[in-house]
């Protein structure tokens, strides 16, 4: 497709939107790592957009067929991509979850959001019957498991459960019966259990001190209630930069990549909350969209995977900084600063323009 007629029809109110979320991601960046070790952040964050925008638009001009048919290519490298960051990847707070490729620091567990989304878009589409059978949802499950398996064992397990959104919407909309559901539900309320005890400590005193933050307020709870008394701090109007306390002298911790809603609420207050979250709410009803006018069922998989993707990092990010939520380390898209994080959004919005695209194919 000519660049021209790319830049002409695309979902320019969902551009607009996606910016403007990035400009308040980049001001708070700012404001939330003045003097500290953090203080060049926010330029950086600045080059990710620009470059994520430049991904965007060369994704957005390949026809989404094309990159299906190539997906199980994609699939592939990515698990050799998770399996090399296993081996050589860079070691951090106790996470081996980074690369350095060409000179980039990536996420490679980032990268497989995308790819999913486009596999379960390319498996749903070529199944033949109007329901899923118990072969063809164990082989979805299977695809989508192993990448979260070895992202698991990075140990990254907020990432990994990003990954379910994408299969949950996909198999719902496919045709699952109710009786698979009642099967599915009654395995997990019997695995989760086992679950809990195959987690790492520090994964198991997250989720204690999510329901018991006071048990140990300096230790375990510490995260989770200084980031509630930032949140309560801005009241209706906010702070402001100056007298934000929480932030700016240092009890909410990483106040510019996880846990910056809370710094946001602090210097904000509920109005600026109010204004981010229907910015938020404006990108996945554009995304939502975008399915709804999808050619084919193709394109509608596709989006759909993205605006549940996008829903669950808001829910889960807002939930985590409120008390609401288990702190998992899921960032806020397009706010939290972050190259892999970033630029997997910008692809992921660069697929949905793809399937809008389409529409004006003769």
């Amino acid at each position: 497709m000519h660049f021209y007629r790319t830049f002409r029809d695309l979902d320019w109110p969902l551009l607009v939107v996606t910016l403007a979320l990035c400009a308040l991601g980049i001001l708070q960046i700012y404001s939330a790592t003045l003097s500290t070790r953090w203080a060049d952040a926010w330029w950086k964050q600045i080059l990710w957009v620009g470059t994520g925008v430049l991904m965007m638009l060369i994704v957005a001009s390949i026809d989404y067929h094309t990159l299906m048919g190539r997906v199980f290519y994609f699939y592939f490298g990515t698990l050799a991509l998770l399996i090399a960051t296993a081996l050589v990847g860079n070691k951090v707070f106790g996470s081996t979850r980074w690369i350095r490729i060409a000179g980039f620091t990536l996420q490679t567990s980032e990268f497989v959001k995308i790819v999913l989304i486009l596999l379960v878009a390319r498996y749903l589409t070529g199944l033949k019957g109007e329901t899923l059978n118990w072969k063809e949802l164990g082989k979805i499950a299977a695809f989508t498991g192993v990448p979260m398996l070895l992202v698991m064992k990075e140990p990254d397990l907020g990432t990994s459960l990003t990954y379910l959104p994408i299969l949950i919407v996909g198999v719902l909309m496919a045709g699952l019966r109710w009786k698979y559901l009642l099967v599915i539900a009654g395995v997990l309320v019997v695995t989760l259990p086992i679950g809990y005890y195959a987690l790492k400590p520090y994964q198991k005193d997250r989720l204690v001190s999510f329901i018991y933050p006071d048990r140990d307020p300096k230790g375990t709870g510490f995260q989770v209630i200084q980031s509630r008394i930032a949140v309560g701090n801005g009241g209706m109007w906010g702070r402001g930069a100056k007298e934000s306390s929480q932030t700016h002298l240092g009890f909410l911790p990483v106040p510019h990549t996880d846990f910056i809603f809370s710094s946001f609420a602090e210097e904000h207050g509920f109005v600026g909350i109010v204004v981010a979250l229907v910015l938020y709410l404006l990108l996945i009803m554009q995304v939502v969209q975008n399915a709804q006018t999808a050619t084919d069922r193709a394109g509608l998989y596709i989006c759909m995977g993205v605006a549940a993707l996008l829903l669950f990092h808001v829910l889960v990010n807002v939930g985590m900084v409120v008390g609401r939520m288990p702190i998992t380390g899921i960032p806020l898209p397009l706010m939290s600063s972050g190259g892999s994080n970033t630029w997997s959004v910008f692809l992921m919005l660069g697929l949905v323009n793809s399937v809008r695209l389409r529409r004006f194919v003769n």
